[in-house]
Parts: C-alpha cells; sequence; structure tokens
C-alpha cells in the first residue's frame, strides 16, 4: 500500500464492496467478519456512509441505498457510451426479441454497462455492473485481441489463484479447477476473434446460455475497441450455429450504426461539476463529531468530481470540483489507483470500470417500490398515519398500491399492497388522472361510492385542473365514509407523474385545512427525498414503477 494512501478511504471502499458481494444487505456484525475490521470502526464507517445517504440502517441491518449508484454514474457519464449507444442496443433486442448487452473491459475481465433483456419465464440474470471471468464470456476473446504480454501473464496469475472463479460471483463457479488445456483454448479463441471480427459463447457460462459478439471501435487510426455489443440468447431458442448464421449480420449492422453515432457526435460540454463538497463534510463533523470519518467522506467525493464533460482530470480540477485542498484530492487519487478505481494518464486521471464494483449490480435492479419503503416508513413515523405509492392502471380506470406502510393505531386504513381502487375517486388517482395524456383512456362511467363522490366526468375535469395547478390532491369522504386522503405526485426524470404518494386517515383527526397545512409539507419533502432517489438510480439503469 503507498505510503500517502488514505487507510480510512481502503476501509470504506472495502466495506461498500463486501456489502455489493451480499447483493446489497449485511449485519454490523457481518461485516465485522467479512472486513477483519473491528466493530467500532465499522459502525463509524457505516455511520459516515449513512450521513452520506450511500447506505441506511434497519435495526442492525444495513442497506445499500440508492444515491450510491452516482459513483457509478460518474463513471458511467464520462464514458458516455452507454448514453450514446443504448439506443441502438434496445432497439436491437426488439428487433430480434433477445437480449443485448453491452460491456467493457476491466482488466482481465468484462463488466457490462447496458443490458437490453426479454421479460420470459427463463431469462438472463446479469446486471449492470456485473464482472465476468473474460474467458468465460464471448466479448473476452475479443479485448483480448489488444492485450500485452503482461495483461496476458496478469490473467494466468489470476486463473491459478482462482481457479474455479470463485472471486466472480456473477457467474456459477467452475465445478473443476482451469488446466493448462483451456489457456490453450482461451488463447485459440483470442486468435479465431482477431481473425474473423466476432467471436461466440458456447455455453461457457453455463449449460444453455449462448452469445455474439461483435466490437464496437473507437473513431480515429488506432481503432481501439471500446466495447463489445452481444446478443445473448439459450439453446431453446437459438444454437450458437444459428447465432452467427442468423443474427450476426444484424449484430454488425447495429454495431456500424453504434460507431457511426460515436464518430458525429460532438465532445460533450462539461457540466457543472459538484459544490460545496468540502464545505459539507466539514460541517458534518462538526455536527457527528469523532463518528464521521471526514477523511472518508472528501475521498469519495473525489469520484463524483468526473462526469459528462470530463472523463479526464488533473489534480487541480479534481481539487477545484470538490473544494478539497490539493494535498487531500492527491492523497485521494493515490489511494484510488492503488485499488484500480481511477488510472493515471500523464498528468490527468480517469476513473475505471471498477467504480462499478461499488455497489451498482444489485442497486441496478431496484424498483420504484423499493426505493419509496424506507422513506414511507420514515413519513408514517412523523405524521403518525398510513402512507402509500401507488401507480396508475393501463386502463386508467383504478389504481394500483405498490408500497405501503400503515400506522400503530386501534383504528388504521386498512389496505394492502396489490390492492385496486377506482382513480377517480382517489387522492391518489386524481394525481395520476392529472398528468395523463389528454388521449388517454378515462374512467367511465364514474361510480358513486358516497353521497360526495363526483360521478360527473366534466366536474372531475375542473378538479383535475386544480390539482395540476396546485400539486395535490385531496379527497374527502368520497370513497368512503369518514376516509379522508391527501396525495403528491412522484416525477420521473422526465418530469413526468409516475407515482403518486398519500396519507390516509379517519376523517375525525384531521381537518382538510389541517391535512394542507401540517401533513402537505411533509409528504412534498417525502416526494422530493423519493424522486432524488429515482432519478439517481434511474439515470443508467431502468427502474420498474411496480
Amino acid at each position: 500500500m503507498p505510503a500517502e494512501a488514505v487507510t480510512p478511504l481502503i476501509r470504506g471502499i472495502a466495506v461498500l464492496r463486501e456489502l455489493t458481494e451480499a447483493d446489497g444487505t449485511l449485519s454490523l456484525s457481518g461485516l465485522e467478519r467479512a472486513t477483519g475490521l473491528a466493530r467500532s470502526t465499522v459502525d463509524r464507517i457505516t455511520a459516515t456512509l449513512a450521513r452520506m445517504g450511500y447506505v441506511r440502517f434497519d435495526g442492525r441491518d444495513v442497506h445499500l441505498s440508492p444515491r450510491l449508484m452516482e459513483l457509478g454514474n460518474a463513471y458511467m457519464s464520462a464514458l458516455r457510451l452507454p448514453a450514446l449507444l443504448s439506443p441502438h442496443a434496445d432497439a436491437l433486442a426488439d428487433e430480434l426479441d433477445e437480449s443485448v448487452s453491452l460491456a467493457v473491459a476491466d482488466r482481465d475481465g468484462i463488466r457490462f454497462i447496458h443490458q437490453a433483456t426479454r421479460r420470459r419465464a427463463m431469462s438472463l440474470s446479469f446486471r449492470i455492473g456485473d464482472l465476468l471471468p473474460a474467458e468465460r464470456t464471448a466479448p473476452g476473446p475479443l479485448f483480448a485481441t489488444e492485450w500485452t504480454a503482461a495483461d496476458w501473464q496478469r490473467w494466468r496469475d489470476r486463473r491459478a489463484a482462482d481457479p474455479r472463479d470463485l472471486s466472480f460471483t456473477a457467474v456459477p463457479p467452475r465445478r473443476y479447477g482451469a488446466d493448462t488445456r483451456d489457456d490453450e483454448t482461451f488463447a485459440d479463441r483470442t486468435a479465431e476473434a482477431s481473425a474473423r471480427g466476432w467471436s461466440v459463447d458456447d455455453q461457457l457460462i453455463e449449460p444453455g446460455l449462448v452469445a455474439i459478439s461483435v466490437p464496437v471501435r473507437a473513431p480515429g487510426p488506432d481503432r481501439r475497441i471500446v466495447c463489445v455489443a452481444s446478443v445473448v440468447s439459450h439453446t431453446s431458442r437459438h444454437t450458437a450455429h444459428h447465432l452467427r448464421t442468423a443474427l450476426l449480420p444484424r449484430l454488425r449492422s447495429a454495431v456500424a450504426d453504434m460507431e457511426r453515432a460515436l464518430r458525429r457526435t460532438p465532445p460533450a460540454e462539461p457540466g457543472p461539476p459538484p459544490s460545496d463538497l468540502a464545505l459539507w463534510t466539514g460541517a458534518s463533523k462538526q455536527q457527528l463529531g469523532r463518528e464521521f470519518i471526514e477523511s472518508l467522506a472528501r475521498g469519495l467525493t473525489v469520484l463524483t468530481a468526473f462526469g459528462e464533460g470530463r472523463p479526464e482530470l488533473t489534480l487541480t480540477e479534481v481539487a477545484r470540483a470538490t473544494g478539497l485542498a490539493r494535498a487531500t484530492a492527491r492523497r485521494a487519487l493515490i489511494t484510488y489507483e492503488h485499488l484500480d478505481l481511477v488510472a493515471p494518464a500523464g498528468r490527468t486521471f480517469t476513473l475505471t470500470p471498477r467504480v462499478l464494483s461499488l455497489g451498482f449490480p444489485p442497486l441496478s435492479r431496484t424498483s420504484l417500490p423499493e426505493i419509496a419503503q424506507p422513506h414511507l416508513a420514515d413519513l408514517t413515523s412523523r405524521i403518525h398515519e398510513s402512507t402509500s405509492l401507488a401507480v396508475l392502471s393501463d386502463s386508467g380506470e383504478e389504481i394500483q398500491y405498490t408500497a405501503r406502510v400503515a400506522t400503530a393505531r386501534v383504528m388504521s386504513v386498512n389496505i394492502t399492497v396489490g390492492t385496486r381502487l377506482p382513480a377517480h375517486a382517489t387522492a391518489l388517482g386524481r394525481v395520476l388522472l392529472a398528468d395523463a395524456p389528454e388521449d388517454a383512456p378515462r374512467p367511465e362511467p364514474l361510480r358513486a361510492f358516497t353521497p360526495p363522490t363526483i360521478t360527473e366526468q366534466q366536474t372531475l375535469e375542473m378538479v383535475l385542473t386544480s390539482v395540476r395547478s396546485q400539486g395535490y390532491a385531496l379527497v374527502d369522504e368520497e370513497l368512503e365514509e369518514g376516509l379522508r386522503s391527501i396525495a403528491v405526485p412522484i416525477r420521473d426524470r422526465s418530469g413526468r407523474v409516475v407515482a403518486a404518494l398519500n396519507a390516509a386517515m379517519h376523517a375525525s383527526r384531521r381537518t382538510p385545512r389541517e391535512c394542507v397545512t401540517d401533513l402537505l409539507p411533509e409528504l412534498t419533502a417525502t416526494a422530493g427525498r423519493i424522486q432524488t432517489d429515482l432519478h439517481t438510480a434511474a439515470r443508467f439503469t431502468r427502474v420498474p414503477m411496480s
């Protein structure tokens, strides 16, 4: 370890990696055993990460939080490939009705940066950020065509140290250890990939899985491989031979479109870097005292200095972007270089794909209900009313509850996740209907559930106009006598309302005015926190709304 490396930062990265390997959740004692750190050290590290919004506590368990994805997002936005190439991968997946992936090289492995998967009973479970051994994949031989002698030796050393691939948790381990014949096979596959310009995986990862890959090359004279596009299927749909004969031409055509996009797209303008990070960490240290490890927090902020238009930064630029002293930024970069998270290139530094190992794989499969659940629990504990999240049905006539936290009262609103209710008679439904496109289906006819229920379409449209302008809906005993509810919208990155958040109670507990003065600010603040997590998680991944 370099003398100037930041030990608390190394320990914090170790905690994040163990949580990632454990699919996002470990107990405090489990982290202590996995990292070999003292319990007091684990407690301070997780308290610091919780302060940064990177983890949350549930009893004695530690969970990764969606905000941690901002580290992986920094790498993905600096790389630019997911934003530029994923539309072509998605279109190819739709055309072929097969899964399509984009992968980059990570030393002697490959790491996924985009997945366009098909929803089937027999589906693929690779996640964005997952690391696979090069020799067991279709992209691996293509990347290996550019390996140096040192790269090949590192690969052999890794194979000798881990013959069953136990360090690659995204793939099934080998039943038996690798031998020299496997080395020769991979070398032969690499030579074939170099000559043909494509590579195939015929059930190397596990029985039944087949894939074919073509390299995507950078513009310019060196034509280096920037990523590899793959079509992935299983043998009940395609044999490896059929992939070559039937799908390879279309894959090559899609790759040509990707390379055209790389040539024609001008460099991105640098966006605004993070601001006041050093001031924030200093304030947190003053507030939390020794429980907050400032060197860990400041070190992690260095990764967020990179991004779109900022793929390569000098030490001075990193210090300026974060507000850190040059000496502090320098020690963090030295630490990250030691951990293979940052690569030096002359006077500049770039993020490596290994940044995705910090929580991205498990978090890339997070749904909106999972994002919202801890925020609902926190809101319910503050306002002492039941809270829920709901989405609009395809018909536009009903809402479906997707997350819920009930308050601990003798008399409370009793609704379970999955329940469907009429949209026009609920606060949740009116928030969702208010943002629906004009040509979207409307509930009709409007059924009356109580005397105050709105049953005239024109009256409902007037109410929805008011909901749009004021930003919330209040429904008073229209679904059920004695039931009062207030709801606010949850918006995606484009500003579209994708869900609604509400608080529901018996009418005797709060007047309509008290719902607006007391509950609306709490609901709005919670919706903002859910949206922040949703926008971070959805920047380079698809977040299911239910």
